[in-house]
């Protein structure tokens, strides 16, 4: 097999950023095979109305008209029901929750669900889709940290969806084992994504490297392992979701005594090939079609009839070291080394 026809490739996990940044960002996701985008909302501030989202979609479809971009607001305080039912009228997909202070960004993240049950309830009745990043915030009274905090939020997962059986709930970029497990023993409407990095990275690999760091951290061979196996076994609730996630290269490479370095992996600008390499290398490739667009646009009901036909070749490809624009450098992941697969321009 060294040639593939994937019809309209979607990333069910993206951002982009704002400012200059966002302008060379933005691009990326057709450079990397993607027509489909579901775009996070934690900017500064972060997406908390439809205003909000409808002006960066604006601006995101300006910069790159050949993506259809998916947006979201931030799960916070300002958001209500009525906002919801307006959010769906004007083609909102989602909602993202963070908890508060895991990840870039997450400042104004949530603390507990409950307050928000009434906004879950208007979602479920407009079919939108909640988006979790499920970890816990670190705290050393009860032993939590970044190598446990997923497997910790697992019960809020199941919680939200025992409450709320009608509501479409996606858990971001599973890393356990357990996450897989627990995904796929709830009902047909709890998902999860998987990102490229993952399927390829185990804790040695970021502790030291700044550019394999992320949150969530890459865990066990284990963890890796079962999240190759799902995708493998050709379940229909996994698919794609990158999280990638650029950062200008000054932040992303240095950290201070009083200050670490960002969490993010940059994949989008080599996606498509990077997980045919990947998927390849675990004789998973038979199910790339399913991963990469089928299962994720079946979950979010974004199925087109005539999708556009992303090919790619079984050929040697090297990652470029860096991409520039203005004053703005961003490193991707696997930076300068050679992998199996590229586009067919």
């Amino acid at each position: 097999m060294t040639l593939l026809e994937i019809p309209g490739p979607a990333d069910f996990h993206v951002h982009l950023r704002q400012g200059e940044l966002c302008n060379l960002v933005t691009p990326h996701v057709r450079q990397g095979g993607f027509t489909l985008a579901y775009v996070m909302p934690n900017l500064t501030p972060p997406i908390t109305s439809t205003e909000q989202a409808l002006e960066y979609q604006a601006r995101l479809q300006a910069i790159e008209p050949s993506v259809r971009f998916l947006m979201t607001l931030y799960l916070s305080p300002e958001l209500t029901p009525h906002e919801i039912h307006k959010a769906k009228r004007a083609g909102i997909v989602g909602v993202k929750s963070y908890p508060r202070g895991v990840t870039t960004n997450s400042e104004s993240g949530i603390e507990s669900y409950i307050a928000y049950y009434p906004v879950f309830k208007a979602m479920e009745e407009e079919d939108m889709v909640l988006n979790l990043h499920g970890e816990i915030p670190s705290d050393p009274t009860t032993n939590t940290c970044v190598l446990n905090a997923e497997r910790r939020f697992l019960k809020h997962l199941e919680a939200l969806h025992r409450d709320f059986p009608r509501l479409r709930i996606v858990l971001e970029h599973a890393t356990t084992k357990e996450a897989v497990e627990t995904v796929k023993a709830l009902g047909p409407t709890v998902a999860c994504t998987i990102t490229a990095h993952h399927l390829a990275l185990t804790v040695d690999d970021w502790a030291g490297q700044s550019f394999n760091f992320c949150k969530p951290v890459a865990k066990y061979p284990e963890d890796r392992e079962a999240l190759r196996a799902v995708i493998k076994e050709g379940h229909p609730r996994f698919f794609l979701g990158s999280d990638s996630a650029p950062h200008q290269v000054g932040k992303k490479a240095t950290a201070t005594p009083d200050q670490p370095c960002a969490a993010g992996v940059y994949t989008a600008p080599v996606l498509l090939p990077l997980v045919a390499h990947l998927l390849d290398s675990f004789d998973a490739l038979d199910n790339i079609v399913a991963f990469t667009s089928i299962n994720g646009r079946r979950f979010y009901k974004v199925e087109e009839e005539q999708p556009f036909i992303m090919r790619i070749r079984k050929s040697p490809n090297t990652i470029f070291p860096s991409l520039t624009l203005k004053d703005e450098t961003v490193i991707p992941f696997w930076a300068g080394r050679q992998i199996d697969w590229g586009l067919v321009e």
